[in-house]
């Protein structure tokens, strides 16, 4: 009873001192009490309830038995919105504050709302080595099914929310990409509800032009219903090998030097400065040396990006051993290191051993609950880029990184990039290794401004034929737009497919500049 006592009593003086400093003024500059004392909490409500329905299909298997139908059910809200004239563009009933872009799209309150309530695992075809999935299926939704059953894909992007829709119409990367390529390079096949309410399937073979279409369209071709992704056998363990690097020359050298040999399934660069990082590679394994395991994913363990950094201060290289499904998720609990800026003392021991279970706060409750003061706040003073460059050019563009931005750490990603239709390809005809760099945190560049400094930066990108994240704040106009991003397969189906009255450009929809 006195702990109850005690319990009631702190939360009666936590909300008379937020009474006190004003609820605007707590959540900019005491964030952390917000997401601590509620968000955190609710995190965990949210993930109980989307585990507790997944197990439910899973013992009813109502999944395949209700897709066609809910299928039918948009078709008929798609029917519907042509039978009123089509007045309005239509875009998914989703809320704006569930995605994990941090962009805030005002769209869906003028739009026409057509709610799509996907989220099962439809098929695990073990013969053709291929899953099919509705595109709600997240991450950590997706690899918790398969890999009990031995499966794996070939590309798991970080954070566990990340869904298949958002992988496909966005795009998505992981430390195998450069074997596989980015998310939608291990795709087979698509199947979308179009503008006029049919439903098309389209793979490499059929419908072979909406197949390369779809990536990077950010739903404005069409409303993605299923996706048929490639499965790999899974391993036990990948066995991650830690070398510090220093000087900015070596690092690129290293890097672009470990991203050719396929014989690593996994290759990752954690730069913390302009001329030091830590370069990791991984191989699939089920042996492990019992002394050298790390179950880097259990609540109480360091975050990853800090684990890492002890080999850098260190200035020793290392060997271990993580749990495949704890290696796929690794940056997922301190939100690569964007936590820090949130809770600072969110990697102290005495933290992640009392309240690290309920670590991280969903991304769309932070969203949802961060007001317009916050918004502004991060808007100005806060990046989150992820800039994909030519391999060649790495040296060049972390250089820029620097000078535009001085953010770090600094993720490196490596990723091949064939040369097939679409919206990203190669400028040559042959497929080219790519590396995407990734900024995410407050720029300590003296002559940081928001708008000013990412224009600069997405200049320097469309220079070297880069290719800019989608679900990043976008400033280019659509003429230099258009000169970032191949748009002719994409025009051509838009005129083809009758959706200039049915969704918006993909400009419009995620640009700075265009957005309403």
């Amino acid at each position: 009873m006195s702990a109850l006592w005690s319990v009631g009593a702190g939360l009666l003086l936590l909300l008379l001192w937020v009474r006190h400093r004003g609820l605007e003024a707590v959540l900019v500059h005491h964030r952390w009490v917000f997401v601590c004392f509620f968000l955190l909490p609710l995190s965990i409500l949210f993930d109980i309830y989307y585990q507790l329905r997944a197990w439910a299909v899973w013992r009813l298997h109502s999944a395949p038995r209700q897709h066609a139908q809910r299928v039918r059910h948009i078709q008929e809200q798609v029917r519907e919105w042509k039978k009123e004239g089509s007045k309005r563009y239509m875009c998914t009933g989703r809320p704006g504050w569930l995605t994990v872009s941090l962009r805030v799209g005002k769209y869906k309150k003028t739009h026409k709302n057509i709610m799509i309530n996907l989220m099962d695992v439809l098929e695990v075809d073990s013969e053709r080595q291929v899953v099919r999935v509705e595109p709600l299926v997240s991450m950590g939704q997706l690899t918790a099914y398969l890999n009990p059953m031995g499966w794996t894909i070939p590309v798991v992007p970080e954070l566990d929310d990340l869904t298949v829709g958002g992988l496909i119409m966005g795009t998505g990367i992981e430390s195998s990409s450069h074997i596989y390529g980015l998310f939608q390079h291990t795709c087979v096949a698509y199947e979308l509800v179009l503008a006029d309410g049919s439903l098309v399937r389209c793979s490499p073979t059929e419908n072979s032009d909406l197949f390369y279409a779809v990536p990077w369209s950010c739903g404005t071709l069409g409303f993605l219903v299923a996706a048929e992704i490639k499965m790999i056998p899974a391993k036990k363990y990948v066995k991650i090998h830690y070398e510090p690097v220093r000087g900015l020359q070596k690092i690129c050298e290293k890097f672009t030097e470990e991203s050719k040999k396929k014989e690593n399934s996994f290759v990752e660069g954690l730069l913390y400065s302009l001329d030091e990082a830590v370069i990791m590679t991984g191989v699939l394994t089920d042996e492990a040396e019992q002394s050298k395991i790390n179950r880097i994913g259990n609540y109480y363990k360091p975050w990853f990006f800090k684990h890492v950094e002890k080999y850098l201060k260190a200035d020793r290289t290392g060997v271990e051993y993580i749990p495949s499904r704890h290696y796929y998720h690794r940056h997922t609990r301190s939100i690569f290191w964007e936590l820090q800026d949130i809770i600072p003392f969110g990697n102290n021991p005495v933290f992640r051993y009392l309240f690290g279970w309920m670590v991280p706060p969903k991304i769309s409750l932070l969203k949802l609950t961060q007001g317009e003061a916050i918004r502004k706040l991060y808007e100005q003073h806060h990046v989150v880029q992820d800039m994909l460059v030519p391999m060649k050019n790495l040296e060049k563009s972390i250089q820029t990184f620097h000078v535009d931005l001085n953010v770090y750490p600094i993720w490196l990603c490596p990723f091949i990039l064939p040369n097939n239709p679409g919206m990203v390809h190669p400028k040559g005809n042959e497929t080219e290794l790519y590396v995407d760099i990734g900024a995410y945190g407050e720029p300590k560049s003296k002559q940081f401004e928001a708008r000013a400094s990412m224009r600069q930066m997405e200049k320097f990108v469309r220079s070297v034929h880069g290719f800019q994240m989608l679900y990043a704040d976008c400033y280019m106009t659509r003429e230099e737009f258009w000169d970032m991003f191949d748009g002719s397969l994409y025009h051509k189906l838009r005129e083809q497919m009758n959706c200039k009255d049915a969704f918006p450009e993909v400009y419009d929809k995620i640009c700075k500049a265009a957005r309403h």
